[in-house]
């Protein structure tokens, strides 16, 4: 299991052995938390087995992505058609809806109608990190599980357990900014943290760029669909940290000190305004980044 996040599982553990489950819950809280992974692993132990990372070993087990950057109501109807059957092994059949909040009206619409008749036998589990884009109706209807970020002391406690060096535990705690998803992906990826902090170090330099060469950057950014959402993951992050330091009285990276706090939730806003848009709509990458690094 993740670092982080105990008090949910013992939670969710405890329903599990005494089957005194609800028909839907929403896993809610900033991306990169470990949300999927424990709603994987509770599904793993209703079950009793052990969920492929292909999700498809379990005839009673669905799992749902955005399909074209939107989750389709023939997505919902299919899991509602999957809800209606008998279970193949007499035991609960279970859903995930990751990035649930991607659900077009239509799907949402669906997704009522089974929570308004819910099943004994099924459970369903709503992802999301933006839930105000979810249906009154729907959150009504499910039990939230919050989760917050992880204290960076117990993320550094965690890589210590796993052998890390001091310095090295040190390091991956303070950059994950609390997302325990982000300590995964840097002891994945060996050339993970060195590409987290080219991208530091890209958007101090652009801030004190020339327009001329911030557009030339987003140029090529706009290019890379993928790695402009890896981009603004840690752009995003790195403004949080530094308007979260202004609180805590931290310490500020000197490169943005000069940035009024309003400035910086600005910034903050237009990142994830901007992630949003791409994640979305068609909307023109260049033109909308070019906005973004504009404030910078």
């Amino acid at each position: 299991m993740l670092v982080g996040h105990q008090k949910q599982w013992n939670l969710l553990k405890k329903i599990a052995k005494n089957k005194t489950f609800s028909h839907a819950y929403l896993f809610a809280g900033s991306e990169k938390l470990g949300k999927r992974t424990l709603a994987l692993q509770w599904v793993s132990l209703l079950f009793g087995d052990k969920i492929s990372k292909d999700f498809s070993n379990h005839s009673d087990f669905v799992f749902i992505t955005p399909e074209e950057k939107e989750i389709k109501i023939s997505q919902i109807r299919d899991l509602i058609r999957r809800f209606s059957l008998k279970s193949s092994f007499n035991s609960v059949k279970a859903a995930v809806i990751d990035n649930a909040h991607l659900m077009n009206q239509e799907a949402q619409t669906a997704l009522l109608k089974t929570l308004e008749e819910p099943r004994g036998d099924s459970v369903l589990i709503l992802i999301s990190d933006k839930i105000h884009y979810l249906l009154p109706t729907i959150l009504s209807r499910v039990q939230l599980v919050k989760f917050n970020l992880v204290k960076e002391e117990e993320i550094n406690r965690y890589l210590l357990g796993k052998g890390f060096l001091k310095k090295e535990a040190e390091e991956l705690s303070s950059i994950s900014s609390g997302k325990p998803g982000l300590v995964m992906d840097f002891i994945s990826d060996k050339k993970a943290v060195g590409a987290f902090k080219k991208k530091i170090e890209e958007v101090k330099n652009l801030s004190k760029s020339m327009l001329y060469s911030r557009f030339q950057y987003v140029k090529d950014l706009s290019e890379e669909p993928i790695e402009t959402q890896k981009t603004l993951d840690v752009w995003l992050n790195y403004f949080r940290d530094i308007l979260l330091a202004r609180f805590s009285s931290g310490n500020c990276d000197i490169s943005f000190k000069s940035y009024s706090t309003d400035k910086l939730k600005n910034i903050i806003n237009l990142i994830q305004t901007t992630k949003l848009l791409l994640a979305q709509t068609n909307v023109n990458a260049r033109l909308a980044l070019e906005r973004l690094v504009m404030e910078m």
